[in-house]
């Protein structure tokens, strides 16, 4: 097995260093590059939706995004403690119609002793929004460096 760094117990450093590569992931919209940060046997509820393992979790992200076009995310640390860790997102994206989309959301991650997730609780709403109400305009991909987060932009 590997480890994936940094491993629990987390500081406010360490847990912050595990939220940007998360969302770095999730914006790559790979979902064969995001599974290898969860457990083999990692437990999610996203949404109304429950996998287990990463054939599941490469299954959900395929469907999330062949349905949320040109997805892009903001995930900030909201709280930790011990082997887990608080976050809250943000991201944009569309329908197949042109519909904008900003959908918040909460999710507790805890980890096992190799610092891989082995549980994903999210809860998230969809808020329709007009093009013109965007705030994430960089290029699908990464987020830039000097791209404000979530409570720079009052998110």
């Amino acid at each position: 097995m590997t480890t994936r760094p940094p491993l629990p117990p987390f500081t406010q450093e360490t847990a912050v260093q595990k939220v940007r590569p998360a969302e770095d992931g999730w914006n790559s919209r790979d979902p064969e590059k995001v599974a290898p940060a969860y457990s083999f046997d990692s437990r999610w509820r996203n949404r109304s939706e429950f996998v287990i393992g990463r054939q599941d979790i490469i299954a959900l992200l395929t469907r999330k995004w062949a349905k949320e076009l040109d997805y892009r995310l903001i995930k900030e640390l909201w709280a930790f403690g011990g082997n887990r860790i608080a976050v809250r997102f943000a991201y944009e994206w569309h329908d197949d119609s042109g519909n904008w989309y900003r959908s918040y959301g909460n999710e507790n991650w805890e980890f096992n002793d190799d610092g891989l997730m082995r549980l994903r609780l999210a809860s998230i709403n969809d808020l329709p929004i007009g093009e013109s109400d965007r705030k994430y305009h960089w290029p699908l991909g990464r987020r830039p460096d000097e791209h404000p987060g979530l409570s720079a932009l009052g998110l």
